[in-house]
């Protein structure tokens, strides 16, 4: 298969996905795709915008190509493992995607580190701050944000934007992450607790609007 590369924060509830009418459902393109492997270009397509999305807040648009590629790569090649049982596929690629990033650890720990370092825009500079604006838009966090994510440990870090930026609730995460659902509210709890900490107690959940997402 030829692959082309192309805060929500604390979210209580979870979420059903939005299905075409009358589509098959994702079990049922990649079921197909076993004798048919044209066919998952489909889930590709469905789902390739949202993981580069996912890739590029957390390591940068620099990576989030290949990142989002070898994901699309490394779920064709396991298509044959996917549960059928499950109609939904967003929670097993955002599962392989967050396991590429595991890889990029320090990278990703660097990246929120300069982005809690970068300055502040004056205010009469408006085309320094519409740049400034569109770069902690794209990395879905603020300064102050982003240097608490930096020192959140992996785990944590993991569940918490799964649930802010790839969108998944509390039993989507669990099967991305083949954890019990108690685990994932486990993490997130300790995560906001660590969030808030380090904003001088103020909730995160009201910073959920620097993600771009409702």
């Amino acid at each position: 298969m030829a692959v082309e590369p192309g805060v929500r924060l604390l979210v209580g509830a979870d979420r059903r996905p939005e299905e075409e009418s009358g589509a098959e459902s994702d079990a049922l393109v990649i079921a197909r795709s076993r004798d048919e492997p044209e066919v998952f270009a489909v889930l590709f397509d469905r789902h390739a915008d949202a993981v580069h999305r996912y890739a590029a807040r957390r390591l940068g648009s620099e990576v989030a190509d290949d990142l989002m590629a070898e994901t699309f790569t490394t779920a064709f090649q396991q298509r044959h493992r996917y549960d059928d049982g499950r109609a939904d596929a967003r929670p097993w690629l955002f599962g392989i995607a967050t396991n590429l990033v595991a890889r990029h650890r320090r990278a990703e720990a660097r990246r929120f580190k300069a982005l809690a370092r970068m300055p502040a825009p004056a205010e009469h500079d408006e085309a320094v701050a519409d740049r400034v604006v569109a770069r902690v838009s794209a990395a879905g966090a603020g300064r102050e944000l982003a240097a608490a994510l930096a020192g959140l440990p992996a785990r944590h870090r993991d569940v918490l934007l799964l649930v802010a930026w790839g969108d998944l609730g509390y039993e989507e995460v669990a099967q991305a992450l083949g954890v019990p659902v108690g685990t994932v509210r486990s993490r997130l709890h300790r995560a906001r607790g660590k969030l808030r900490d380090a904003l001088g107690g103020s909730d995160p959940s009201a910073l959920r609007e620097v993600s771009g997402h409702e």
